[in-house]
């Protein structure tokens, strides 16, 4: 049985979601994030040394993995019963291997770092040292987070605009983990009108039967999109 250690309004979330997808047996965990700190409780750390989530328990394997992208690719070669990896033989496979990584090697540091400036920016400090700080922050993301965030949306965009899925016309593990980010951003009022191929993508993610149940299974999800009108 795999028991699922879940964070809310965290990259778990796509874990959950790939669980409903494979309809494998499991079991959920919830965890709930520090309301002042927002970082994950210590009863995450009894379950891996890391102390975040998602962390997956696989008790018929003896197996204890964190990561979601390795969680993912484990489900995926274990339990899928659908292929949602791609083949090596595939011409799509480098596609499938480069966006598994992508998602948390390049689009997720810029953002969590536009969370840290932002967190500075408003953080209660000495008043002599509040326009220093403030400072420093916006010069960070103007001159570095926000131009990477921007490169990294238009080159997923221009992607996005000739695919209906990250490594073509079927949903894969690639898409899963591309989901987070992409999501976050989008509920976090991203322009349609910049970037409609995001927006149809995390829409067209969001609307699987799939995600609506994992929905149910831990409700309160932050980064739910409203439907397109």
């Amino acid at each position: 049985m795999i028991t699922l250690h879940h964070l809310n309004n965290s990259r778990s979330q796509r874990v959950l979601w790939l669980l409903e997808e494979l309809g494998t047996p499991y079991q959920i965990e919830c965890h709930q994030r520090d309301a002042t700190t927002q970082l994950a409780p210590a009863s995450l750390k009894a379950v891996h040394p890391l102390g975040k989530s998602p962390v997956i328990v696989d008790s018929d394997h003896a197996l204890t993995l964190a990561e979601s992208g390795a969680i993912i690719e484990y489900l995926i070669s274990r339990y899928g019963d659908y292929n949602w990896a791609v083949d090596e033989s595939a011409a799509e496979y480098w596609q499938y291997r480069f966006w598994l990584h992508f998602s948390e090697g390049s689009v997720m540091p810029p953002l969590v770092m536009r969370l840290v400036m932002n967190r500075i920016k408003t953080a209660p400090m000495p008043f002599f040292v509040k326009p220093i700080a403030r400072n420093i922050a916006t010069k960070v993301l103007n001159n570095f987070v926000e131009p990477n965030i921007r490169s990294q949306l238009a080159f997923i965009e221009q992607h996005l605009q000739a695919h209906t899925w990250f490594c073509g016309a079927r949903i894969t593990g690639a898409d899963i983990q591309m989901s987070f980010p992409l999501e976050a951003q989008v509920s976090n009022g991203l322009d349609a009108n910049e970037f409609p191929a995001i927006h149809r993508f995390v829409h067209q993610c969001q609307a699987r039967p799939a995600y609506q149940a994992a929905l149910q299974k831990a409700p309160g999800y932050a980064y739910v999109c409203a439907p397109t009108p």
